[in-house]
């Protein structure tokens, strides 16, 4: 039995146990704005009380981007306090809520992720990537830093050195690197991407509810102890450099495709 549900930002289908959900902005590369993170929370929400529901997939439309962050040109014109709200958002309805739910979530990801894409990929229980896939946490270069748990969520992955690389640079990395560093489960072709996604859910579908809930819990409870300490305070931080008149001048640069000129400040 398949059900749709109507939403402008996202594609939300429930069919043979499986949620699927798709960011639908493929014109701008599936960026999240504030009606595209409402919806995907009210999809979250919806599939984790739905008992017929066992596995959920997040995945972007189109061939290029499975989430490229957020929607600079919407973020832009809020205000620090609104910004700081936009993140938290984010955070808590739909990051925080997929690493909470006593089901697994598959990150099917189909191009680029970057900023709240990589960090929808790294909160996901399990990822598959197809190998036209890039990662990265590019803030750096609008002068911010991940506001969506990237400086929490690397370390973990990729280790220190690394992840201080990544968010230093803001360099993108490819798909088989990002297997090689644990950032997703397995690369494989765009056209063996769903098959291999079905593969894996079919896979989890045969094993107990209950068995599953618990492996997840125990296994993110063993990073937990300092996460949420360390998220608040990257939220706080990300909030504090969106103020900077670096920041308005790398947006501005971003958007005028030029390099920017910082003024550290």
């Amino acid at each position: 039995m398949t059900s749709m549900s109507s939403y402008s930002q996202i594609n939300y289908v429930k069919e043979d146990g499986v949620a699927w959900i798709t960011i639908n902005r493929p014109k701008v590369l599936n960026t999240l704005n504030v009606e595209a993170i409402n919806e995907l929370a009210s999809a979250l929400e919806d599939a984790e009380k739905d008992e017929d529901i066992k596995v959920l997939v997040i995945t972007g439309e189109g061939e290029k981007a499975f989430c490229a962050g957020i929607d600079i040109n919407q973020f832009v014109v809020l205000s620090p306090i609104k910004r700081r709200e936009f993140t938290i958002s984010y955070r808590e309805r739909v990051l925080n809520r997929i690493r909470g739910m006593g089901k697994p979530v598959i990150a099917m990801v189909n191009g680029y992720a970057l900023g709240a894409g990589c960090e929808l990929t790294m909160t996901c229980d399990l990822a598959i990537a197809s190998e036209n896939a890039r990662f990265g946490q590019p803030e750096v270069n609008i002068a911010a830093i991940p506001g969506g748990g990237g400086t929490q969520l690397l370390p973990r992955h990729v280790g220190i050195k690394k992840a201080m690389e990544l968010a230093m640079t803001g360099d993108l990395i490819d798909a088989k690197e990002a297997e090689r560093l644990g950032i997703v489960n397995k690369t494989v072709p765009f056209d063996k991407l769903k098959e291999t996604v079905i593969e894996l859910v079919n896979k989890l579908k045969s094993k107990s509810p209950v068995a599953l809930k618990m492996v997840k819990a125990a296994i993110n409870r063993s990073q937990e102890s300092l996460l949420l300490s360390g998220l608040a305070y990257e939220t706080e931080a990300f909030t504090l450099c969106s103020t900077s008149e670096d920041f308005n001048e790398g947006v501005k640069a971003f958007l005028e495709k030029r390099k920017p000129e910082w003024k550290g400040r």
